[in-house]
């Protein structure tokens, strides 16, 4: 069968570049006769993909010296309790900034191992917003500020970062790392699960300042320690091999397609084309998010009514669109456009949408 168009949150789209290539190296890798799935960590052929991708990433984002790249496991959830175990110092407290489902999580993990507060919330408008730069209260003496850069079910995102000071910034950035250049050496800490836009599930990306790392607590379990992970370029233990081959082939791929600068152009436009054809049925369809707050990541909307919702998820994938129903907690419809996702597919998307509101408008 021929593949479909994929708007799912994640495990989401991969570009046919990265699938064909491992598709070509599965069964003999570089001549060794094995895939990258049964080849050592210790070989000197993985090692020199491993460090080819992460230099990829410090390229791509500009990184200075101070910060180091990490392939980790345990996905983002993982990261929920890393960071305060390593940067809260007893008797301290983190601030977090709480914009949705994700955030909320991280919050309750730091306050299993320390204190954390609420710095800032968009809660009483049911997270259908960012917060406001003037609504943030942020302690000086907090051990760092932790923020969410896009929400995927709420379909929220920052497009602006706030400015903290002397307080090191830290982001959840696993569903919208890598979708546009951004300023990464402001931020002490970066991480993301890949599965969303830079690769398949099975690795979380870690970006850290390296003197803030010397820093940390090391009175944790070794493995839970970033020091642990730096000092051993996150090869400490066996990493996921195969799901760091395919981010190093997704990066190349973003590489050999312009960089984040044209990523930004190609996701923009994407979403622009969407939200458009939302605004311009005011009475079928209805996006919930402030305009100033839209995820150019995560489109989220609403039919006039819960069947509509259902039929219009069902024919779409009759038509070759999967994943376009809303997360269970919110309802509705969504539409994932990361890196990824073709310019053709968000067409063939917007093209159905306007068929159906004049079909059942």
């Amino acid at each position: 069968m021929s593949r479909v168009w994929n708007f799912y949150a994640g495990p989401a789209m991969l570009p046919e570049q990265a699938i064909v290539q491992a598709k070509e190296e599965l069964t003999d890798w570089l001549g060794t006769g094995m895939s990258v799935m049964e080849i050592s960590h210790r070989s000197k052929e993985y090692d020199a993909l491993h460090h080819e991708a992460m230099s990829l990433v410090s390229e791509l984002l500009g990184l200075d010296d101070d910060h180091h790249v990490l392939f980790l496991q345990g996905g983002a959830s993982l990261q929920f309790a890393m960071v305060p175990y390593n940067f809260i110092p007893k008797g301290g407290s983190a601030d977090y900034i709480n914009t949705g489902a994700w955030s909320t999580k991280a919050i309750k993990e730091a306050k299993i191992i320390a204190a954390a507060r609420e710095a800032g919330t968009s809660e009483p408008d049911n997270f259908t917003r960012i917060p406001a730069f003037s609504e943030l209260d942020f302690d000086p003496n907090a051990a760092y500020v932790h923020l969410t850069s896009n929400n995927t079910i709420r379909g929220t995102q920052w497009h602006e970062f706030p400015s903290t000071g002397g307080v090191p910034l830290v982001a959840d950035m696993s569903s919208d790392f890598l979708w546009r250049p951004f300023d990464a050496n402001r931020f002490s800490l970066i991480y993301a699960g890949a599965q969303k836009n830079v690769g398949p599930a099975g690795v979380t990306i870690v970006i850290v300042r390296k003197s803030w790392v010397e820093t940390a607590n090391d009175d944790i379990p070794t493995l839970l320690q970033y020091a642990t992970h730096v000092k051993k370029d996150s090869l400490f233990n066996t990493p996921p091999c195969f799901a760091v081959y395919m981010v190093r082939n997704v990066l190349r791929w973003i590489k050999d397609n312009g960089g984040l600068t044209a990523m930004e152009a190609r996701n923009r436009k994407k979403a622009d084309r969407l939200y458009g054809v939302i605004d311009a049925h005011p009475d079928f369809y209805r996006c919930p998010v402030e305009k100033g707050s839209r995820s150019m990541m995560n489109v989220v909307f609403r039919l006039p009514s819960e069947e509509l919702e259902a039929t219009f998820v069902e024919e779409a994938k009759a038509n070759g669109m999967v994943g376009l129903k809303g997360h269970r907690s919110v309802g509705g419809c969504r539409a994932s456009i990361y890196n990824a996702m073709e310019p053709e597919g968000v067409e063939t998307l917007a093209q159905f949408m306007e068929a159906f509101a004049r079909a059942n408008g």
